[in-house]
């Protein structure tokens, strides 16, 4: 356990922490962010390697974003009133819970066309699909925790700081993630396999993202202790009814406080974009530098290596223009919201024009500088704005910022990717002009604090 007492009180609320206290409330974030970027960015290449056809990819990719809109607003509004000190505090016991499930997932997964069910057969997509929900379900309840202890734990002035480390420990997982199966190639390991198969690479990167998951997260469970609910009502300035009492959904998102929906109406046209980049990534770099749709090919796998290097390309820049958006004065926020998102934009829909290899590094460059502002500014803009009432039955709630415009991606999906020709290439000018309508967004939002 950390020594809470090394912690100097603030002029009003929540203490000072040490630096290393909120390293440790942070730390599990990375092998979380691990197993969400190895689902994210090799769910396509899974699933038409065991035959799916890319008309039919946004079904897949609706049952994440579905789960954590469900899950985490339950986690928070449970989480807030729950004290089970034997097993951590109040949001440890969910992150313990959701670590087990999720490991349990990861080994499962990419193995969906080793049992035998056949190339293209319903029996391995339907396979694949709930693994993927329970994964996305049980991730969701891992990572939440650690969106709600910042919350709880981190007073105001520290909390860009405790959202900059979140950042780039994020980041840096999803680095991992996404170098692992490009890295385990160059070390041998075979990344093909027969029709239907997920490849080597592949399925031992989800090993090692399970492995990395279970470390860091009892890192954070063995070396953070949560305030009691005494402790936390003093600090927040409430009472220990406040919390206790529960709080319905409908009545708290109709007291939000502004800044809550404005930086909503932002999420909704980044996360869309998103949604596509990961989506069919895979497919449009096959198609514009491979020339080839054949999911079976080595030249696809190839791709779906280098889209695994392109995404941890992406995440080291997050990191770099993170620490670069922490520099910018307050009252400069919101230009670096929407400059970032407006380089993303462009980023976006360069990737339609590009034919080689290397060239897609400086549209991934763009997209990373966009990833860098949609994960600095939104949790530290609304969590600033709320009070520690029902904290995390809002964080919660607010995360359906991120769930929902993804899931209406996918659905649309459906209808946008034969109108666009049918073409993977296609969907990233969409998600260009969605990454605009963000940055336009930003104009939006006004901060404020709660008192």
């Amino acid at each position: 356990m950390l020594v809470m007492s090394q912690e100097k009180p603030a002029t009003a609320g929540l203490p000072t922490l040490s630096k290393s206290t909120i390293w440790m409330i942070n730390f599990g974030f990375l092998g979380v962010q691990t197993a969400f970027t190895l689902q994210s960015s090799q769910m396509s290449r899974i699933f038409q390697t065991i035959g799916a056809n890319p008309n039919n990819l946004g079904w897949f990719f609706i049952l994440p974003p579905l789960a954590g809109i469900i899950v985490q607003p339950i986690i928070g509004y449970y989480s807030d009133r729950t004290w089970a000190p034997k097993l951590g505090g109040r949001r440890l016991p969910y992150l313990l819970l959701g670590m087990i499930v999720a490991v349990i997932v990861m080994l499962l997964l990419p193995n969906s066309g080793s049992f035998g069910f056949g190339y293209g057969s319903l029996a391995a997509l339907w396979f694949g699909a709930i693994t993927v929900a329970f994964l996305d379900l049980s991730s969701n309840v891992a990572m939440q925790p650690f969106k709600m202890m910042v919350g709880d734990m981190v007073n105001d002035d520290q909390k860009s700081y405790a959202y900059g480390i979140q950042s780039f420990l994020s980041n840096t997982g999803a680095v991992l993630a996404a170098i692992f199966p490009f890295l385990l190639t160059w070390l041998g390991v075979a990344n093909t396999a027969k029709k239907g198969v997920v490849p080597d690479s592949v399925i031992i990167s989800f090993y090692v993202g399970a492995a990395l998951l279970v470390i860091t997260s009892l890192f954070t469970v063995f070396r953070v202790h949560e305030y009691d609910p005494a402790t936390y009502a003093m600090y927040h300035g409430i009472s220990e009814e406040d919390n206790a009492k529960g709080g319905n959904w409908f009545m708290l998102l109709k007291h939000a406080p502004k800044a809550f929906w404005t930086v909503t109406l932002v999420q909704f046209f980044c996360w869309f974009a998103f949604q596509y980049l990961w989506t069919y990534s895979a497919g449009a770099i096959a198609k514009n530098v491979w020339n080839t749709t054949n999911a079976t090919s080595a030249g696809y796998q190839a791709a779906g290596n280098w889209y695994g290097v392109l995404a941890a390309v992406q995440s080291i820049v997050a990191v770099v223009w993170s620490y670069v958006l922490a520099k910018v004065p307050n009252k400069y926020h919101k230009a670096g919201y929407a400059g970032s998102l407006l380089l993303g934009a462009l980023g976006f829909i360069s990737v339609f024009f590009i034919h080689s290899q290397g060239a897609l590094i400086v549209s991934y460059i763009l997209i990373g500088i966009a990833w860098a502002g949609m994960n600095t500014y939104p949790l530290t803009i609304v969590t600033n704005a709320l009070s520690g009432k029902h904290m995390g039955t809002y964080l919660g709630l607010f995360n359906g910022s991120i769930c929902f415009p993804q899931i209406v991606a996918s659905l649309l999906s459906f209808a946008l990717f034969p109108l666009l020709g049918g073409s993977q290439v296609n969907m990233f000018i969409l998600a260009g002009i969605v990454m605009a309508c963000g940055a336009l967004a930003v104009g939006a939002i006004k901060e404020t604090y709660a008192e």
